[in-house]
């Protein structure tokens, strides 16, 4: 689990014509969390790459910061190799390498790649350019899946095509007449698509943002400033707009709950950025559209018939969205959007960006009641100058916290440093038509847990989480279970305490985590694996 104790609010001060503004002090700012001025608790100027020696004042400095040395930044990328098509990914990585020498003394560098199921470290926290150049070439070498989403979508719209000028032709022929349409002016066989691949784009979409979120959390012990260059391969801020193609007779279709909301999908990244201190600087991989639709029957050359190519159908709004979604989760937590030729020179635009800011920490008061919290930065008498921060934080709850530690370690395995868990299953049975239910009995011992003498016995509630992800990505929610343990005796060394469950699954291959939490010392015991039909 991550203790935040500290929210850090980094701002960058521009002028009107966007020029840096050094030298600014702590009275200078004026700190608002949820519209209330707030206590500067810590106040620290970085001037390209250094701590500034500013004017004497009675706020502390940004802990850890040494006057005479370098202050570092951490760069964690993420590659996203889901919706990334190869040509594309491995442009910005060879650029990425290209820019590795734009990097301070103090600086480290990370990389992770997530492919739709798991979730591969290239490199953890380095500062060698052999070690990051390796990693990068095991990120070219890895597959990617971002043609089959362009075959999904383009399949999708010629279906859809199939359908239209079929319907059209029964109603021209007005013998067998049209058949029933949905509100969408389309047929109940076109609308199902739709739905189903609205649907499929948003448990992916869900997918490729919970692991760039279990990503930051996996690398968020390291001091100094965060940052992620996210490696996006086309992430839509509206999966309605996205998958809405312009067809004669075609509106937007309607919105369904199973589609997650834009607040649904990226608000849990945008908060757990915020609330551990990593800015997000999303990297628009796919670049400029491409997509034109022609006919080569007209040929080529010189004598090549005119004809009315142009983007295809839905391009500009999907484009539109895509750079939208980057737009929000850089301006969310401070950072800056990475869109169209700037992924060619994103990790040193990044770079230059994080070398002079305001470093302003504050200690919030914790409820632990998810509720977000806004934060707004305010020079005081200075209107002619702007500040860009993050947008706010959320004080996430104990289970919250609990819930996200558990899908992480869907992607990553058992969590650092967390005590094994034994955990025992029986052979999956049938359950129903495509379901398996599956034995699980869990070994918990006893002295790796607190139990305290309560009217002449011991005892202990421990709270058990399970939750799974099939082959396709697929995740169940987190179960969630407060088990009672109780003994005549104080527990000895070596004692088990055994917890039996049934799990009930989808007849596939699944990756499970098991966490068992003990509130009274904090202490998680985690067991990750797989299980599967015989």
């Amino acid at each position: 689990m991550i203790d935040v104790r500290v929210v850090n609010v980094e701002v960058v001060v521009t002028d009107g014509q966007g020029n840096r503004i050094y030298g600014l002090e702590a009275s200078d700012f004026e700190l608002l969390v949820d519209g209330e001025a707030t206590p500067i608790d810590y106040f620290t100027e970085i001037e390209d790459g250094f701590r500034s020696d500013s004017a004497a004042s009675d706020i502390a400095a940004v802990p850890s910061l040494d006057p005479s040395a370098p202050v570092g930044t951490n760069f964690l990328i993420f590659i996203d190799d889901l919706f990334s098509i190869e040509r594309d990914r491995n442009r910005v990585l060879d650029r990425l390498a290209d820019d590795f020498g734009e990097l301070g003394p103090a600086d480290r560098i990370a990389a992770v790649a997530y492919d739709g199921q798991t979730a591969e470290t290239l490199t953890a926290w380095t500062s060698s350019a052999d070690q990051f150049i390796d990693a990068l070439d095991r990120a070219r070498s890895r597959p990617s899946h971002g043609l089959l989403q362009l075959s999904e979508r383009r399949q999708l719209a010629q279906d859809r095509q199939l359908i239209v000028e079929h319907e059209a032709g029964r109603d021209q022929s007005g013998l067998l007449g049209s058949g029933p349409r949905g509100a969408s002016g389309l047929t109940d066989d076109s609308s199902r698509m739709d739905l189903s691949y609205r649907e499929s784009l948003s448990n992916q979409l869900e997918s490729s943002v919970l692991a760039a979120m279990a990503t930051m959390r996996r690398f968020a012990n390291r001091p100094g400033r965060k940052v992620m260059l996210l490696l996006a391969g086309g992430w839509p801020r509206s999966v309605e707009i996205f998958a809405k193609e312009r067809l004669p007779g075609s509106t937007l279709p309607s919105v369904d709950r199973r589609v997650m909301s834009e607040h649904d999908l990226y608000g849990p990244l945008v908060s757990t950025a915020n609330l551990i201190g990593f800015s997000l600087y999303p990297v628009d991989v796919p670049g400029l559209t491409r997509s034109f639709y022609g006919d080569a029957t007209r040929g080529f050359g010189a004598n090549a018939q005119p004809n009315q190519s142009g983007p295809a159908p839905g391009t500009l709004e999907r484009e539109d969205t895509i750079h939208s979604a980057l737009h929000m989760l850089a301006s969310s937590t401070g950072g800056v959007p990475l869109v169209n030729a700037r992924r060619d020179v994103a990790l040193a635009s990044v770079v230059a960006d994080t070398r002079s800011y305001y470093w302003l920490g504050f200690e919030p008061e914790r409820r632990e009641d998810n509720r977000f919290h806004e934060i707004a930065v305010r020079l005081v008498g200075r209107t002619d100058l702007d500040a860009r921060t993050r947008e706010g934080y959320v004080d996430m709850s104990r289970e919250h916290e609990l819930e996200m530690t558990a899908k992480a370690a869907l992607l990553f395995g058992d969590p650092p440093d967390t005590p094994p868990l034994e955990v025992r299953f029986s052979e999956p049975v049938r359950a129903g038509r495509g379901r398996m239910s599956v034995f699980v009995e869990v070994a918990i011992p006893l002295d790796r847990i607190q139990l305290l003498p309560v009217d002449g016995e011991w005892l202990s509630v421990v709270e058990v989480r399970v939750t799974a992800m099939d082959e396709a990505g697929n995740r169940s929610d987190v179960s969630f279970e407060k088990v009672p343990i109780a003994g005549a005796q104080e527990p000895q060394p070596g004692q088990i305490f055994y917890y039996e469950t049934d799990l009930q699954l989808r007849r596939r291959e699944h990756s499970y985590v098991i966490t068992v939490h003990d509130p009274l010392t904090g202490t998680n015991l985690t067991s990750t694996g797989t299980i599967g039909p015989k």
